[in-house]
């Protein structure tokens, strides 16, 4: 079946079908990536179905190869807010969303008009080649691993290395209507600003001071409070002064970093989302099981406002949160409020 052509860029706001799995399969050759990017199976529920694009992906943040340097994507966009599931890759619970290539999509003139009919027995392909698509082996260590393949860990498959101080990737975002002027304007005033800072020595990369880690705090990070937070609970995230009081010279507490992209939502108040106790390693596609307190919240975000090299990333990551960054609005522990009743 020939593959159709895309006619003009899809851009925010425009609705689109995801076209069905015969004309997906099409484009998959024999395997079941087009261009570098997998078509996974958490996406199989949404073929057919109708959805607006939210952002078209122009670069993203470098998690697969660790450097968080912005990478340039091609002919990618992101469908609403729709975000894998990790049902078919060991209930990863990172949330990330799903990349739409856009030769998956048609577009429409409205949700309105009737979706074309289903083929059973396509979609039953196209499932089997996204299942065995989700593993893969890799020498890690010395040692050939048994691992997971999704859309984070095969990035450096599909993206181009940018250049930090290419004019062009900010323009493009301003082009493709990801963003407004001044929203661009303002992120451009910030990152010429701190990349001034950091040459003259007045910013480091940890998100607090240096003088933070003088004699005056504790020699070692403060212990976080027992929450035992659960989804739909409402929490106050800390003053970022308590917060770097909890954190290692390293910026880390017990290996979870704060990061740039945390402080705007510091003092805020949100909801809980899911206790975090499962997610892939995008460089190594191992699955690492959490054994201490994790959280995410509703709508808390990675932004790309904030962060040095990775300016505007739409890939809207869900931050991790240690419990000891968090407290109830009331201030009590769940155990205290247990024992009052």
């Amino acid at each position: 079946m020939p593959v159709h052509k895309r006619g003009r860029a899809l851009r925010p706001g425009d609705v689109v079908e995801v076209r069905p799995a015969p004309e997906i399969l099409a484009t998959l050759g024999d395997g079941d990536a087009l261009a570098g990017v997998p078509f996974m199976p958490e996406m199989l529920r949404y073929v057919g179905k109708r959805f607006t694009v939210s952002r078209r992906v122009e670069k993203i943040c470098d998690t697969a190869g660790g450097s968080y340097w912005s990478r340039r994507v091609r002919d990618t966009v992101f469908l609403e807010d729709l975000r894998c599931d990790g049902s078919a890759h060991g209930g990863c619970q990172a949330g990330c969303r799903l990349y739409w290539r856009e030769e998956w999509l048609r577009r429409v003139g409205s949700r309105d008009e009737p979706p074309e009919a289903s083929d059973p027995s396509a979609q039953e392909l196209l499932e089997s080649r996204a299942v065995a698509g989700t593993r893969t082996t890799r020498q890690l260590e010395g040692a050939v691993e048994d691992v997971y393949r999704c859309q984070a860990t095969e990035a450096l498959r599909y993206s181009e290395p940018l250049n930090r101080y290419d004019p062009r990737q900010y323009i493009r975002e301003l082009l493709a209507g990801n963003v407004g002027l001044l929203h661009l304007l303002r992120v451009g005033v910030r990152s010429f600003t701190v990349s001034l800072q950091r040459r003259l020595g007045r910013m480091t990369y940890i998100p607090f001071e240096t003088a933070k880690w003088s004699s005056e705090r504790n020699a070692s990070p403060t212990a976080p409070r027992a929450l035992d937070l659960r989804p739909g609970e409402l929490v106050r995230v800390r003053p970022k002064e308590e917060i770097a009081g909890s954190l290692d010279e390293k910026g880390t507490n017990r290996g979870l970093w704060f990061d740039w992209e945390m402080i705007p939502y510091c003092g805020g108040t949100y909801r809980v989302q899911d206790r975090v106790e499962r997610f892939i390693d995008d460089t190594t596609g191992r699955l690492v099981e959490l054994s201490s307190d994790c959280v995410i919240l509703e709508g808390v975000v990675c932004t790309g406002d904030h962060s040095v090299n990775r300016w505007l990333c739409p890939r809207a990551i869900y931050p991790f949160w240690r419990e000891g960054w968090l407290q109830r609005p009331d201030g009590e522990s769940r155990s205290e409020a247990e024992a009052e009743h």
